[in-house]
């Protein structure tokens, strides 16, 4: 993580600080460039989960997934060292709580299913999970719901593809797999936010995944203010107010301070 008293500001952090000072609602738009520096890999970029293990993408597709048992195996065998459940919370989860500390954290709607959110002290009722979360197991079948721990705990104890308990179905972690409906009330909800915000923090996301990403471009019909912290460019750049390309880790303490 680099130094932030080193590192140089991007042009507008002064003007776009001074404008979220002034603002009253505010919903954060969090991707996986948030939780990068936590050491949770992103998917797609030079160190991405997909890019190291092109076998890890086929277990995000549900027809592979539902149909293959050797994919879910290997699946489980990757849930159990997966880094999300070690990782801890970095500047830019803490820069949000300290936010919302401030009042004026109308929502976070996050495409991370880390829970990182959560652990850095953001109140889970503001946290809108548009992709799902890791730290639950879902019945493919049933829908039973309970915490993943008990799984992977069976799968520690031998079993390659536990099934669920309640009716023999298929586990999977409570996530969005591709090829799989979204939750409707979740994406409505995080649309109804987008609508009701007077600012729109986008950070750590290509916002080119949709609906997710829709979330921008609501906001800014509605009369918010976008602001766009990331790494790179986006796929929603042109309708930012302020830009501001560079660490995250370093940006958003400073945007929010």
């Amino acid at each position: 993580m680099s130094d932030a008293a080193s590192s140089p500001q991007p042009v507008g952090l002064g003007a776009a600080r001074d404008m979220i000072a002034r603002a009253e609602r505010i919903v954060v738009l969090t991707g996986a460039g948030i939780s990068t520096d936590s050491g949770v890999p992103d998917f797609r970029g030079p160190n991405g989960l997909w890019t190291k293990n092109p076998a890890a993408e086929k277990a995000s597709n549900i027809e592979y997934y539902l149909n293959d048992p050797e994919v879910r195996r290997a699946a489980w065998q990757h849930r159990i060292d997966a880094p999300a459940f070690t990782a801890e919370p970095n500047r830019g989860h803490r820069a949000i709580v300290d936010l919302e500390r401030s009042g004026r954290l109308l929502a976070v709607v996050t495409q991370n299913v880390d829970g990182l959110h959560q652990k850095a002290g953001t109140d889970p009722d503001k946290v809108i999970e548009v992709h799902g979360t890791v730290w639950f197991t879902r019945c493919w079948d049933c829908q039973d719901r309970r915490p993943m721990h008990e799984t992977l705990d069976r799968v520690r104890a031998g079993e390659s593809d536990p099934a669920c308990l309640v009716c023999g179905g298929i586990l999977k972690s409570d996530t969005i797999s591709f090829g799989q409906a979204l939750v409707p009330e979740v994406i409505e909800r995080a649309m109804r936010v987008s609508d009701g915000c007077d600012v729109m923090l986008a950070v750590g996301s290509t916002l080119s995944v949709f609906p997710a990403a829709n979330c921008v471009p609501r906001a800014k019909a509605a009369g918010a203010t976008v602001v766009i912290v990331n790494g790179q460019e986006t796929a929603m750049d042109r309708y930012a107010d302020w830009l501001l390309t560079g660490e995250i880790g370093d940006i958003l303490p400073a945007l929010v301070a």
